[in-house]
């Protein structure tokens, strides 16, 4: 059950962000960076490293203004599946269950955060400035939470979890309002 809010609280980090968990899942790791993460290991760790360290970057100043966050919206639909399947897989250590299940299910759930995400930017036209920063600090923490707590991260992974279920009720009864 530790594995499964692991993979979790990893996989809502890669929802939330791309780049950034994935960087910052590497340098905690230290000397050994990606080498034990499925995918990641065959890239060499310093290309990954200035990829990462780039497109987080973008990711961090881009997300402040509109444009950036419409631009960011679209690359993080396209990769939030299979970066969310990989980190799932990177923190599993060692657990019964079987590989593809925990990819998908890791996948899935950084979607699925992704789409939430994407309904609040179109509802709310753009993410407002004080959200953006609690998503990056969430971020940072949802790794930290993956690897040295992971019932608190899996916790608020189910929260997320909670809130994406709850805004597209929300977005339900919106769309019968306008409709009636």
């Amino acid at each position: 059950m530790i594995e499964l809010l692991a993979v979790l609280s990893a996989s809502a980090a890669v929802g939330i962000r791309i780049a950034l968990p994935v960087l910052f899942f590497g340098l905690l790791q230290g000397q050994q960076l990606w080498s034990e993460v499925p995918v990641l290991s065959n890239i060499s760790s310093s290309f990954l490293l200035g990829i990462l360290t780039s497109w987080s970057v973008i990711e961090l100043t881009a997300s402040k203004k509109l444009m950036g966050q419409r631009i960011l919206q679209i690359v993080e639909i396209l990769f939030s599946p299979v970066m969310g399947a990989i980190m799932g897989l990177a923190v599993v250590a060692a657990t019964q269950a079987p590989t593809w299940l925990i990819g998908i299910t890791g996948g899935l759930f950084a979607l699925v955060l992704q789409l939430v995400q994407l309904g609040w930017f179109f509802r709310l036209r753009g993410l407002p400035l004080w959200f953006v920063f609690i998503q990056d600090a969430l971020c940072i923490a949802l790794v930290l939470f993956a690897f040295g707590a992971p019932t608190p991260g899996g916790l608020i992974a189910l929260l997320l979890l909670w809130f994406a279920i709850y805004s597209g009720k929300l977005w339900y009864d919106w769309y019968r309002e306008k409709k009636s």
